[in-house]
């Protein structure tokens, strides 16, 4: 079996993420070998349940005396306030005690409002991750970022909560319908650009026909660069007091393009995507020269389902301006000194960011 461990070392406790094909069972069955819980809690993503739910459920029930399930409908309607009350809820009704493991199962959305749950019940229980999806598996499940969101914006409600341990096993990514691939491929794109060039190329696989009949050991590879580049960045800073924000290249942009478009018309990745090329036309406008080739050749993938006339350049800046890394009455970005350079800078002109939101408007 060939699987990757890499270790998560921040203030908060070391982890390991495995990234592996068909390795759930037996590295559930690593966790829990020592000691079987009297009870576990099981949160997952609706259609994660529908497609291995026979195949979590015999894995974990020897494992456990009795197992609570609570199912995650699909979408970003499920990352908010009234749903979070209802997952504590569960949690709670049910007996939870302080040491008493929620496992959760699914991609970005599951992962993130069963992660806050888990960080808020009785000041926090044990949390193990289990992302199905690519864009989970490279971003969302690592480095302990939890939360919902508000009307507001998105994530602005939430806590860094660490879990115990992820396992990315990449055979649940044989179900994950193509535009998912697409979707997670934007946070793989991020990776190659603040950080390993190698990772653009290593991403090519994506422009084959059929991303979901990957080579196993090369998408282990591509997975553990992506996460080994996360997990870098998280043990010099947590708690994104600074590189950390090196993370959200593009995703100023991006967070205020899905509250206009009301998290429905466009997906987090797709809107990732845009938002890293409206950076880099923003980070040539600040006085670098930057070839945006790397990022735009995988443009072609990307279908949207948002045109520019139904969006507002008016609301998208105001959208910015609750953006929570907003840190005084201008916007910091993430950009690029170069390709791999990534700079926290701090932009006072606003016409430059609206000539930055025209290259978005160019792609739809």
């Amino acid at each position: 079996m060939n699987k990757k461990n890499i270790e998560v070392i921040s203030a908060s406790g070391t982890y390991t993420v495995t990234v592996g094909f068909g390795i759930f069972k037996t590295e559930m069955e690593r966790i829990f070998k020592d000691e079987i819980p009297d009870a576990l809690y099981l949160i997952t993503d609706e259609n994660v349940h529908k497609l291995h739910g026979q195949l979590i459920t015999s894995v974990l029930e020897p494992l456990a005396g009795e197992i609570h399930r609570m199912e995650v409908p699909e979408g970003e309607s499920s990352k908010s306030i009234k749903f979070w009350e209802k997952v504590t809820s569960f949690l709670l009704q049910n007996g939870i005690r302080r040491n008493t493991p929620v496992i959760v199962i699914g991609g970005g959305v599951t992962g993130d409002v069963g992660g806050f749950a888990a960080a808020s019940v009785l000041r926090g229980v044990p949390l193990y991750h289990v992302p199905t999806t690519l864009l989970a598996m490279v971003d969302s499940s690592i480095g302990g970022k939890t939360g919902i969101n508000h009307e507001m914006g998105k994530n602005l409600v939430g806590a860094f909560y660490q879990p115990k341990d992820v396992i990315a096993d990449i055979e649940f990514l044989k179900t994950l319908p193509a535009n998912e691939w697409v979707n997670g491929l934007s946070e793989v794109l991020k990776y190659g650009a603040i950080s390993d060039e190698s990772i653009f190329s290593d991403a090519e696989i994506f422009l084959e026909d059929k991303p979901y009949d990957f080579d196993h050991q090369k998408l282990t590879e591509l997975i553990s660069k992506c996460i080994t580049v996360k997990a870098e960045i998280i043990k010099k800073d947590e708690f994104e007091g600074s590189v950390r924000g090196y993370l959200n290249f593009g995703h100023t942009f991006a967070h205020a393009l899905e509250l206009a478009c009301g998290y429905e018309k466009i997906s987090h990745g797709e809107a990732v995507f845009l938002g890293m090329l409206a950076a880099i036309t923003l980070t040539n406008l600040t006085g670098s020269s930057l070839d945006r080739n790397p990022l735009k050749k995988f443009s072609t993938l990307y279908r949207y389902r948002v045109s520019k006339e139904e969006l507002s350049l008016d609301e998208l800046l105001q959208n910015m301006a609750s953006d929570k890394k907003r840190t005084d009455q201008f916007i910091r970005f993430v950009l690029l000194n170069s390709w791999q350079h990534p700079v926290l800078k701090t932009v006072k002109d606003s016409a430059l960011i609206r000539k930055a939101w025209n290259t978005v408007f160019d792609e739809l």
